[in-house]
């Protein structure tokens, strides 16, 4: 999953993205009004973590402009500011949650958790395809009852095929979901996280839920 850290102050902001690169998501980090406007204009976030207090326009505006323009990434509200109408004012806008500094670190990964579910409109925490199940709040995965080690890539990407279950994904979809700017832009290294997704997945299993349509993408489980 892909997430959008607006937050000025700089420590905060790398703290937060340092955190939630090792929890697994893909994160691109700005503390910048101008600059996260481009960032949600050019990529489709899962999340958008926005601090309200920012120094010109401020995150309420930003929220306003995104919104205006159809964007319909999840967006978590950040601030100091905890007044009633704060709130209100953010959730009026189209936030979709809020959360109020200082805060523990295993909250903002849980309301993460649950805003990703309801983008992909999955109530159960525990994405399940045939005998595969994916555990998004201990980000594991198991076949037929058989724990799956995955490095934090893999599990990005098998958790967004998960919640795509039954569709094709294009590469380009999936880069987008589960690799940040930081992402080295090698023409392979899809191929070869799929590569190895595919044989921990799939590997001594009758059954093979990973499938390559050449073409168009990858689907997990049966295509509808």
């Amino acid at each position: 999953m892909r997430l959008l850290i607006v937050e000025d102050y700089q420590p905060l902001r790398d703290s937060m993205a340092h955190g939630l690169r090792n929890a697994g998501y893909a994160v691109d980090a700005t503390g910048e009004a101008t600059e996260a406007l481009w960032y949600a204009s050019e990529h489709p976030y899962d999340v958008i973590v926005l601090d309200i207090m920012l120094p010109g326009i401020d995150g309420f505006e930003i929220l306003r402009r995104l919104r205006r323009a159809g964007n319909s990434s999840h967006v978590l509200v950040l601030t100091a500011r905890d007044a009633v109408t704060d709130r209100i004012t953010g959730l009026d806008l189209g936030a979709d949650d809020y959360l109020v500094k200082p805060f523990a670190f295993d909250e903002l990964l849980a309301r993460l958790r649950a805003m990703v579910r309801r983008h992909y409109a999955h109530v159960d925490p525990v994405l399940r395809i045939d005998d595969l199940e994916i555990d998004t709040r201990s980000r594991r995965a198991r076949r037929a009852g058989q724990l799956v080690t995955l490095s934090a890539r893999e599990y990005a990407l098998l958790e967004y095929l998960a919640h795509r279950a039954g569709h094709i994904v294009s590469r380009e979809e999936l880069w987008a979901h589960a690799y940040d700017e930081a992402a080295e832009p090698s023409s392979n290294v899809l191929d070869v996280h799929i590569s190895h997704l595919r044989k921990k997945v799939d590997d001594g299993h009758p059954k093979k839920l990973i499938h390559t349509r050449r073409g168009q993408g990858y689907v997990l489980g049966e295509h509808r």
